[in-house]
Order: structure tokens, then C-alpha cells, then sequence
């Protein structure tokens, strides 16, 4: 039988094994989600409120447990998987408190006595989710799926299957119908294969982008919805105005969060030439004290990447951008011992086609890069094939909202770091995505428009 290991990328031991699901496992879960979708999709909204404020409440309830399995299976500061499990609490409530708004009917002024149009779901939502942020990425395509009346399926990450089954028995021991959220323990290539069955309504993809093009291509030749969100090289740009002490101070929480594993991670630090010295003194004196270490220990500002891929991949960007030509000012790399730890890499004087700066980065390493002019800077943020996030500097912000409107990312923070909130619609430009998860829009992606006149 198959099966899938989970192993702490803190001390490279297996903590888990768990066998993949049989197709006769996998039928049986399809099966059931279409009939519990008949029962989920008649539910009035205060029901669902009330279901979705249950799990706020298991989520906070069984908090510190639920961190710990994260810590333990992906490796992020336990301090971070406490926050991640409460960012999942509020985005339960928030859909419980806004449910019945957001499904409201809307009516509009025609020539018909009444008119306007209604909002149904569609079915059985397939979301194939990564690891870096394990509850918060599957919660955040999940809640507004089924606030929204669809059930969903999960095919999480292969790395993190301890995870993945308990999201599903948290759904569950908050009252929702079995087959209304369903964890699948599968391989990639099966749940490709799924988008193609007539029970799947359509399909929410979090991952690389080229892993991202082949789930568009499968959901568009069988005419199903998709959304997708697929990473950023997101520009963390400062201007010669801004706070810098502030700046450096938001620049280093920014880039190394999770170990600098996250889609909306400030990957290319862009600084006027100005003010570009003071500003890299005080980020590099900023990561030198990072404490980095067993990510169970609450001081621990920086845990482990999640797997040996991922120091590979990036040792490999680093080491090219520096037959680039780049500079080294914090040396960093991989560090002895047990685990997948990687101490923080600053580098400066950086060709443009250099890795670091073209390619998504999923780790600890820092580009920094000066810039002239604005123009010189709004060229060098858009100087990449993503576009999900952006954050920019000054103290001037009628300035920064000048600058915004010539930067391309769905994402933008000024003054501080770029985070997703659900109260906002969450989505990239580019080569990061398609669609939107969270908010009212989020919602109604996987949402049916009837159109209604009444004479």
C-alpha cells in the first residue's frame, strides 16, 4: 500500500505514515459529498453561522494543540502557528457574521415589477492546497466555500497530512454534515485527474505557477470554474521619505515570517539610493540577532525550512546569483546538524536576470536593490512575470497612492507589510493568480448568478 510521511523538518525524524486513500476510498468520498451537498445546500444562513462559529470555537479551544502539529509537521516558530490558528478562528467568524449579507439577493431598477439576481452554489469544490501555511491556506478556500453552500473536497500538500485529517475532524465535531468538508490523502497526479469528473463544480489551487497553468488548462478544457493563487516575488519598496528605522523593523518581519516561506513574503527590497546605506546597516543588524533554533521554543524567531527541496532549490538560487556577480553582506546558508535550518542571506549588487531577484524565492534570502527615481523604482517592481503583493515606503502616503497605481499587484501595503484579511479580497496579477479568495468576492467565486425579472 502507498503511503505518505510526515517528518519534522526540525530534527529530519518521521513523525507519521499514513496510507494513501484506495480509489475505492476516494469514490466513496465523491459519492458522499454529492449527497451531503443536497442536505448542506438547504441550510439558511443562521445555520450556517452558528456551524462556522463552532469551529471558531474548536480552533481556539484546542489552540496550542493544533499550533503544535504545525510547528511539528512544517516546521514554523510555534509563536507563528498560534497565529496562524487564530487567523483561521476570526476568518470563521467573519463569514458567520457576514454569511447572510453576502448571499443577499440583490435587486435593480428595470422595467419589470421586480428584478435583480440570486446567488447559488455550485457544488463540489476541489481545493489542492500547500503546505507553508497549513491551516490558513486550506481554511481560507474552505470557509467562504461553504458559507457559500458548496462542499469541498481537500487534497492538501503530501508533506502534511497530520494537518490535513484534522481540519477535516474539526468540520466535522462542529456539527457539518460528513461529506460537507473531506480530507483525500492522494498523489498530485490523482487529484489532476479529478478535475475532470462531472461531480467536481470547480477547482481552487494554491501552488507554483506552472503547477497553476496545468490546473487552468484541465479546468478549462471540462468548462469549470478555478481560481488560483500562485506565489510573488513581491517588491518591499522604500522611498527616500520614508521612516527608515520603521521600514527596516517591517522589512525583516516581512522576508523572514515562516522562514521566508510565504507567497506574500517581501522578496526584493527596492531602496533610494539616498538613504540606501542607513537602510541596509539597520536590516542587516536586525537579522544578525534573528534567533533561529528549535521552533517550539517561544523565543524562536525562525524555525527550519520545510523539506530538503526547498534548501536545495535555494541554495541554488543563491549560489547562481553569485557567479551573477552579487555581493554578500550576511553570508548565512545552511547550517550543520539535524533539520532543514538556513541561516539568512543578505546580498546586494544584483543583475537583474539574477535567480533571486526573476524567480520566486521560498526561503531566508534578501536581495537588495537601489533605485534612482520613482520611475526607476514602479520599473523594478514590475520587473517580474508576478504580481501578487507590494508594499511601499514614505512618509508622504498622497505620494504612495500616486506611486500604487502604476505598481502591478493585486496586493498593496503602504507602511506596512503586505497580509492577507479577510475582510478584503485576497489575489494576484500576472503570473500570481487568477481570481479571489476572501471577502464577499471570494465567496461568490464558486457561486451561480440567476438573473430574475418579475412583470
Amino acid at each position: 500500500m502507498e503511503s505518505i510521511k510526515s517528518v519534522n523538518p526540525a530534527t529530519g525524524e518521521i513523525i507519521g505514515d499514513f496510507e494513501l486513500d484506495t480509489r475505492y476510498i476516494v469514490e466513496d468520498k465523491i459519492r458522499r459529498a454529492g449527497k451531503d451537498f443536497r442536505e448542506w445546500k438547504g441550510t439558511l444562513p443562521i445555520e450556517r453561522a452558528t456551524y462556522l462559529e463552532n469551529v471558531a470555537g474548536l480552533l481556539r479551544e484546542r489552540k496550542q494543540e493544533l499550533a503544535e502539529m504545525i510547528t511539528r509537521e512544517m516546521g514554523k516558530p510555534i509563536r507563528e502557528s498560534l497565529g496562524e490558528i487564530e487567523k483561521c478562528a476570526w476568518l470563521s467568524e467573519f463569514f458567520a457574521q457576514n454569511v447572510e449579507t453576502f448571499h443577499a439577493a440583490e435587486f435593480v431598477d428595470t422595467d419589470a415589477e421586480t428584478s435583480g439576481f440570486l446567488y447559488e452554489p455550485m457544488g463540489t469544490i476541489l481545493n489542492i492546497m500547500p503546505w507553508n501555511f497549513p491551516f490558513w491556506q486550506a481554511m481560507r478556500a474552505a470557509i467562504p466555500a461553504l458559507a457559500a453552500r458548496n462542499v469541498v473536497l481537500l487534497k492538501h500538500s503530501s508533506n502534511v497530512p497530520m494537518c490535513a485529517l484534522e481540519i477535516e475532524k474539526i468540520f466535522c465535531a462542529a456539527g457539518l454534515p460528513p461529506g460537507a468538508y473531506q480530507t483525500m490523502l492522494i498523489s498530485g497526479k490523482a487529484a489532476s485527474e479529478l478535475i475532470s469528473r462531472e461531480e467536481i463544480s470547480g477547482v481552487s489551487f494554491t501552488g507554483s505557477d506552472g503547477a497553476g497553468q496545468k490546473v487552468a488548462a484541465e479546468a478549462g478544457n471540462y468548462m469549470k470554474r478555478f481560481v488560483l493563487e500562485l506565489g510573488g516575488s513581491d517588491p518591499f519598496i522604500v522611498l527616500e521619505d520614508a521612516d527608515v528605522e520603521k521600514a527596516a523593523e517591517d522589512a525583516v518581519k516581512a522576508r523572514f515570517r515562516n522562514s521566508g516561506q510565504s507567497c506574500i513574503a517581501a522578496k526584493r527590497f527596492l531602496v533610494a539610493g539616498s538613504i540606501a546605506e542607513d537602510f541596509t546597516d539597520r536590516f542587516v543588524g536586525k537579522v544578525e540577532k534573528l534567533k533561529i533554533g528549535d521552533p517550539m521554543e517561544q523565543g524562536t524567531q525562525m524555525g527550519p525550512l520545510a523539506n530538503a527541496k526547498q534548501t536545495d532549490k535555494l541554495k541554488r538560487q543563491i549560489d547562481e546569483t553569485l557567479e551573477m556577480g552579487a555581493d554578500i553582506l550576511l553570508e548565512g546558508g545552511l547550517m550543520g546538524g539535524d533539520g532543514f535550518f538556513y541561516e539568512p542571506v543578505v546580498l546586494s549588487n544584483i543583475t537583474g536576470s539574477a535567480p533571486v531577484l526573476k524567480e520566486e524565492t521560498f526561503g531566508p534570502v534578501a536581495p537588495i536593490v537601489t533605485f534612482k527615481d520613482e520611475r526607476e523604482a514602479v520599473e523594478l517592481a514590475n520587473s517580474t512575470k508576478f504580481g501578487l503583493g507590494a508594499s511601499i515606503w514614505s512618509q508622504d502616503r498622497d505620494r504612495a497612492m500616486t506611486l500604487i497605481r502604476n505598481i502591478q499587484a493585486g496586493v498593496i501595503a503602504i507602511n506596512h507589510k503586505v497580509e492577507s484579511d479577510p475582510r478584503l479580497p485576497f489575489g494576484g496579477l500576472k503570473k500570481s493568480g487568477l481570481g479571489r479568495e476572501l471577502y464577499r468576492v471570494g465567496m461568490q467565486e464558486f457561486m451561480q448568478i440567476k438573473s430574475l425579472k418579475v412583470y
